[in-house]
């Protein structure tokens, strides 16, 4: 049955930031953050550890897994997961919608299975998706290991979700590569197709 939401018509924008991790997603999104502090920015929440240099409400919620569990069961994600076999994230539904309703322009960050359980329920012409590519998978190696230390293990499932989620990033409305020291390029083509699309909405 079709969800309640997909029959809403919003006025506002939702912009997807799709790519595995370490393609460069959080940092993208800060950057255009700084630049356009109006858009509204959905925290995620997790049941991870908090990592060095992290705050709450910072990148993320970090919540117990009893009470993301409990948030679960009383329907207040717009969607959810558990990444890399472990850990539980989600995006709230409230976050999301109500400022869709009001007609802002959102911006967030999802891997692939966050974006293929949103674009089921936010309206397609509400809903615009940006895959965020890397060179090559030695380059998103290199990307992981700069952000702290991991396992092997870890390292392997991540590289196993990141195989996957490449292979869909066809299903995105667009793709943007973000090359090893080209960052504001890659800020600059993101945000060119923000802006043309906010346009549409006039």
């Amino acid at each position: 049955m079709e969800n309640e939401e997909q029959k809403l018509v919003h006025p506002g924008k939702l912009f997807l930031i799709v790519g595995p991790s370490g393609s460069g997603k959080g940092t993208v999104i800060e950057i255009i953050k700084g630049k356009y502090p109006g858009f509204v920015y959905p925290v995620s929440y997790t049941t991870r550890e908090m990592r060095d240099g992290e705050k709450e409400g910072g990148s993320y919620h970090y919540i117990s897994k009893e009470e993301f569990e409990r948030m679960i069961k009383e329907g207040e994600f717009l969607e959810h997961a558990v990444v890399h076999s472990d850990n539980y994230y989600g995006t709230s539904k409230k976050d999301i919608m109500l400022p869709l309703e009001r007609g802002a322009v959102v911006i967030r960050e999802v891997d692939i299975q966050g974006f293929n359980s949103i674009k089921n329920i936010v309206p397609k012409e509400n809903l615009i998706s940006i895959f965020m590519k890397v060179s090559d998978m030695q380059d998103l190696k290199g990307r992981i290991l700069r952000r702290g230390k991991i396992s092997d293990e870890e390292l392997e499932k991540r590289f196993d979700s990141a195989k996957k989620e490449i292979a869909q990033s066809g299903e995105c409305d667009y793709q943007v590569e973000n090359k090893w020291g080209e960052l504001g390029d890659c800020v600059g083509n993101v945000e060119r197709i923000i802006l043309a699309e906010i346009k549409k909405m006039y």
